[in-house]
């Protein structure tokens, strides 16, 4: 087996570990499931693009963590002056039925509204990553991270659905 195949190999392996890591931040970006799916695409894109100069200083969850949120943030980023602000569509797995799910679905919604880069902290201390590692993915200290979290959760209970 040569190097290129056993690199492909190794990313297959990688995205096969870090699927639904990458498809909850993608989701959590997204308005509705086919930009969650386009998302999704963008990111292993530019994960395959970084995976030959992955150096494994960092986590493994780490690294996807990081170039799955730039994918997403910049995404945001440019497709921010939507004048559409319906609510999300549920209907994944995640939440396979949406009345009985009202208040994730609500939580959702409101997280959707945040900044973007409020929406990568908030995601990360939902998926319960000790704040060290949130640190070490957003390029800020822990203390910021428990500073940020503190900002937020109290910004979520004022945002109205």
């Amino acid at each position: 087996m040569n190097k290129k195949e056993q690199s492909e190999i190794d990313f297959e392996q990688l995205v096969e570990r870090q699927r639904q890591t990458i498809y909850s931040v993608c989701y959590l970006f997204a308005d509705g499931r086919q930009t969650a799916d386009d998302l999704f695409q963008e990111s292993l894109i530019r994960l395959w693009q970084g995976f030959g100069t992955f150096e494994g200083r960092s986590d493994e969850r780490t690294w996807v963590y990081r170039v799955t949120l730039n994918t997403c943030v910049n995404f945001d980023r440019k497709h921010k002056r939507r004048l559409d602000t319906s609510p999300l569509e549920l209907d994944m797995d995640f939440f396979a039925d949406e009345q009985a799910n009202e208040p994730a679905a609500r939580l959702h919604r409101r997280i959707g509204k945040l900044h973007p880069f409020d929406r990568a902290l908030i995601l990360l201390w939902l998926e319960d990553l000790p704040y060290d590692e949130i640190a070490a993915i957003l390029g800020i200290t822990p203390k910021n991270v428990s500073v940020r979290l503190v900002r937020i959760r109290e910004k979520l209970k004022t945002i109205t659905d």
